[in-house]
């Protein structure tokens, strides 16, 4: 069921059982889960089923730290989320993210990566990728010509990607389930429903509803028994932050650590590998499944060094694209979409008439880096408020010295195993071949991968949400999707948002029949 919030009378009051904020990949994959339940779930989006410049501006705000997109379109407001701009690349964690590593401050989950598996297996359904299969030799079973390059597998091992159907070309989240989702009686969708506050117990220990509004100037009640933010990282963080009539930190938010601990990916391109000959494969082409190369768990831990993989693409190709991090700098998303996409098919134009001789057997290497947990990288509020009365969001993005000392290394290691194998030779990039330089090149580019802000920890002074996703001290909020990540991992990170989100669904279900 759809109704547009605008035409609602004023002050009215939306009343369910389960109530979901954002319409995301989050915010769908779990009201798919609610489907034919015997609740009522209100699913709330900000925006309509199209692009809004009036919605958009909801998301303006200023960036103070490294250089990152502009806060107005690294996002997008409407029905399907960013998931309407998503590559639809999906590959899940690997066991080590979620461990304590000594070497890494601030790292370990409260889950493991086995507890997710049940998940990850659910949300390859919802993206409507493949079996929950990521292990090469599967995959060579089911595709021919997926020739690995003879590196040691103790030191480098060859790390799948699936690539989803319902990516943004195809239309995102949204084509694929806007029906599903207004045909479902027991789901009710509100578009144009802007959450501006939430109101507690006197106590602040339990959620009695939020209020909502739109551009028309009406306002309405929402109350349920349960509520989830799936409003992505930046948004959640500055919900709970804004929320702060009752609790003067905001919500969940005692110890400070609400919008802290932003963490995006890092891409940015490292390193040339020149094979001494022809190697015939199509491991690394781009379609239905892919690889990348990563860096096995016992040698990220005698190097001391972060999660990443290194994604071949071709040279004649990589050398003539400029840094997203410099095309994709308009404030309205669908500009710097297009920049960015002239871009690449100029990039793939030149690289085909370059693609003769020794280039055509030559690559250059994106690295995709976690970022090490960083509490100074973080989300806060502006003293400027948007149309509808709540303060802008501000980003801090903040990188360490670690983080370009690992991603220095994840490159020196391979072009070691690249030379002992004897099939090639690897040059890094002149910016990562001082060791002492910890500066970042202008093309330090970002991945849209919005992750942290709150975190998750048994410990309440260690994270805002604990392992169920459920904010510490709030019996009926959560928080779902990539916010909660206490590490970011080094691949995409939506096939383990929607795992965990599914998680966080289970969860609630038990505790909806419990109230």
């Amino acid at each position: 069921m759809h109704i547009d919030a605008r035409n609602l009378p004023n002050q009215s009051i939306l009343e369910g059982d389960l109530c979901i904020v954002g319409a995301g990949a989050a915010g769908i994959s779990m009201a798919l889960d609610w489907i034919n339940a015997p609740y009522k779930v209100i699913l709330l989006e900000s925006g309509g089923f199209e692009y809004d410049d009036k919605v958009q501006d909801l998301y303006k705000g200023e960036n103070t730290g490294q250089k990152y997109y502009p806060m107005r379109s690294n996002r997008m407001s409407y029905f399907g989320g960013t998931t309407n701009h998503w590559a639809g690349m999906c590959s899940p964690f690997d066991n080590i993210d979620f461990v304590k590593r000594d070497w890494v401050p601030n790292s370990g989950w409260p889950i493991t990566r086995k507890d997710l598996d049940p998940f990850y297996a659910r949300a390859c359904e919802k993206l409507k990728l493949g079996p929950y299969e990521f292990g090469l030799d599967y995959w060579q079973k089911q595709v021919p010509n997926l020739n690995p390059w003879p590196l040691d597998e103790k030191v480098i091992w060859h790390k799948m990607w699936q690539n989803s159907p319902v990516n943004g070309w195809s239309g995102g989240l949204s084509k694929a389930y806007k029906d599903t989702i207004i045909k479902a009686k027991n789901i009710h969708l509100y578009t144009y429903a802007t959450v501006v506050d939430i109101d507690a117990s006197e106590n602040v220990s339990a959620i009695t509803g939020l209020t909502i509004r739109n551009h028309t100037g009406k306002s309405h009640t929402v109350k349920a028994k349960h509520f989830i933010l799936a409003g992505g990282a930046i948004q959640n963080a500055r919900m709970l932050l804004a929320a702060n009539r009752q609790a003067a930190k905001g919500l969940g938010n005692d110890h400070d650590l609400v919008g802290r601990y932003f963490m995006e990916h890092l891409e940015i391109n490292t390193a040339e590998l020149w094979l001494l000959k022809p190697f015939p494969t199509d491991l690394f082409n781009w379609g239905k499944i892919w690889c990348e190369l990563a860096i096995t768990a016992e040698v990220q831990a005698e190097n001391k060094i972060l999660n990443g993989t290194a994604g071949p693409n071709p040279l004649s190709w990589t050398k003539n694209t400029k840094p997203r991090m410099e095309i994709y700098q308009n404030e309205d998303p669908k500009k710097s979409w297009d920049n960015m996409m002239r871009n690449w098919d100029l990039a793939d134009s030149l690289g085909k008439l370059e693609n003769t001789g020794s280039i055509a057997r030559a690559y250059g290497f994106q690295t995709r880096l976690e970022q090490a947990p960083n509490p100074n990288s973080r989300v806060l509020l502006s003293t400027e408020v948007d149309e509808l009365g709540v303060p802008r969001a501000n980003l801090h993005w903040k990188l360490t010295d670690l983080d370009k000392r690992s991603i220095r290394r994840i490159n020196e290691i391979i072009g070691e195993e690249v030379g002992k194998a004897g099939f090639g030779r690897v040059r890094l990039s002149e910016q990562f071949r001082d060791k002492d330089d910890m500066s970042w090149p202008a093309g330090t580019n970002g991945g849209w991968h919005h992750m942290g802000t709150t975190r998750m920890s048994d410990d309440p002074k260690q994270g805002v949400v604990d392992a169920n996703c459920q904010v510490h001290g709030i019996q009926n909020l959560y928080v779902a999707g990539a916010a909660c990540y206490a590490t970011s991992g080094a691949p995409n990170p939506t096939l383990t948002l929607v795992a965990l989100s599914l998680r966080l669904s289970d969860h609630v279900k038990q505790r909806i029949i419990i109230v």
